[in-house]
């Protein structure tokens, strides 16, 4: 299902992210370290957590893309990722909000598993704009397909839960 070029592979069954959500990068709001207002609220960037604040800009499920960085290449960390509840997310991060979560789900894993490098510029600090985010090809499979792949994913969430919770419960 992943791993080749969408739009060459699957055709009339592919269409652009930018068809899927809606982008709110316009939203984004970077604030320097030593004027963030600590609190328990995350605050995002283009790996995950990077901090907590007091504030939020966000109170929903929404779907971050790095945007720039080393890992948009290395890929040692997953670069798309799911939020939920409230957030403040900086503008090394693309934004997006779906209609519904198993699509942004499918999207996330997606963006996870394929070769985003004819999408990237590759200058000293690597980055995926806004315009070719919004360019890449998405296949869709049927409904069926989706919902098994998507219970597929739940399962596989809930194993790695799980496990993560064994082995917290067991450490010395």
């Amino acid at each position: 299902m992943f791993g080749d070029n969408p739009a060459t592979t699957h055709g009339k069954n592919s269409v652009k992210l930018s068809t899927l959500c809606e982008n709110l990068d316009n939203e984004r709001k970077p604030i320097t370290e030593h004027l963030r207002n600590k609190g328990d609220i995350p605050y995002y960037g283009a790996s995950g957590i990077v901090d907590y604040v007091a504030e939020y800009i966000f109170d929903e499920t929404l779907l971050l893309i790095s945007e720039d960085g080393a890992n948009l290449v290395s890929r040692n960390m997953p670069i798309a990722f799911s939020i939920t509840g409230k957030s403040w997310v900086n503008n090394h991060v693309h934004i997006l909000r779906f209609k519904n979560y198993k699509l942004q789900k499918y999207v996330e894993s997606y963006i996870n598993n394929i070769d985003l490098s004819e999408y990237i510029n590759k200058n000293a600090n690597p980055k995926l704009t806004q315009e070719k985010l919004n360019s890449i090809m998405i296949y869709m499979p049927n409904a069926t397909t989706l919902d098994l792949y998507i219970s597929s994913i739940n399962q596989c969430d809930k194993l790695k839960f799980e496990a993560h919770s064994y082995q917290q419960s067991h450490k010395e």
